[in-house]
Formats: C-alpha cells, sequence, structure tokens
C-alpha cells in the first residue's frame, strides 16, 4: 500500500500539499484519499509545505506530520503517533536508539508556531527545544527514507 493509503487509512483528513501544475499527482493523492492542498511557496521547502497546510486546517485539534520520502511508514505508528496526541501541548514521535524518527504529531497549541515556519527546516527547531513524547519502536520505517531510486531496493 502507498504511503498516501496509508496515512487516509490511519487518518481520514489527511492532507498533502503539493506545488501547483501537477494535476495527475493531485489526482493520484485524491485517489489515495488526501485532501490536495496546492501552495506555490512550498518550493521553499518543508517548512512553508507545513505552515500551508496547517494554515488550511484551523479548527484541528493536531498534526500528524509525514514526509512524502517515506513509504515505508507502518500503519499503526502513525496511528499511535495521532492517539499519543491527548492533549494541546503534546509533540509526539517514534524513537529508537537516541534517534527521532517520523511521522511527529503537534498538538493545537502549537498552531502559531507552526503558522510561523519558512524554508527547508520544517519544525526541526521546535523539536530541539520543547519536550517530546516518545514512541518506542524498532520499526524501520520510522527511519528510512529515499533519497535516491536505488533507496527503494
Amino acid at each position: 500500500m502507498a504511503q498516501r493509503a496509508h496515512l487516509s487509512a490511519a487518518l481520514p483528513e489527511s492532507i498533502a500539499v503539493i506545488r501547483p501544475g501537477n494535476p495527475a499527482l493531485a489526482e493520484e493523492l485524491r485517489r489515495g484519499g488526501c485532501r490536495v492542498v496546492e501552495a506555490a511557496e512550498a518550493e521553499a521547502g518543508m517548512g512553508v509545505a507545513l505552515r500551508a497546510a496547517v494554515a488550511a486546517t484551523p479548527d484541528a485539534r493536531g498534526w500528524v506530520v509525514a514526509l512524502a520520502d517515506m513509504p515505508w511508514l507502518p500503519l499503526e505508528l502513525v496511528r499511535a503517533v495521532a492517539l499519543t496526541i491527548t492533549t494541546p501541548d503534546t509533540i509526539a514521535a517514534p524513537w529508537r536508539d537516541g534517534q527521532r524518527g517520523h511521522p511527529v504529531g503537534f498538538g493545537a497549541a502549537w498552531r502559531e508556531e507552526l503558522l510561523k515556519l519558512d524554508g527547508d527546516e520544517g519544525a526541526r527547531a521546535l523539536l530541539k527545544t520543547q519536550p517530546v513524547t516518545r514512541i518506542l519502536t524498532e520499526d524501520e520505517g520510522a527511519f528510512r527514507d529515499v533519497d535516491l531510486p536505488g533507496d527503494l531496493t
């Protein structure tokens, strides 16, 4: 199952932020159950894309941030992160051997901070300065991404 289908199965209101001008990708994501948000400024990086998703969901109780280059995220781990957001100030993430993985969850209290994001760093600075509820896992999918085509094998 593709990641987009995993996300929408675990989180039925999943949003995919993409750059405009790719109708085939937008349609594929919609077929997978995602709401598509096109954001021209997403070209600037992860922080801007995350900001666009948060802005598009003003009434959300929280957000689970998953990266498109991590197709091995297990459905159960996505759900575990979402279920760990039990208070507005919760930040939650998978953890193994001192390393934070993905996806990362943010409670609603972090909305204003997430709306300030810019550039390609995403919420990394926030994760370094705030307590993170650790979800212990041995699943490699929380730490493995695709940088080159050979990474898919």
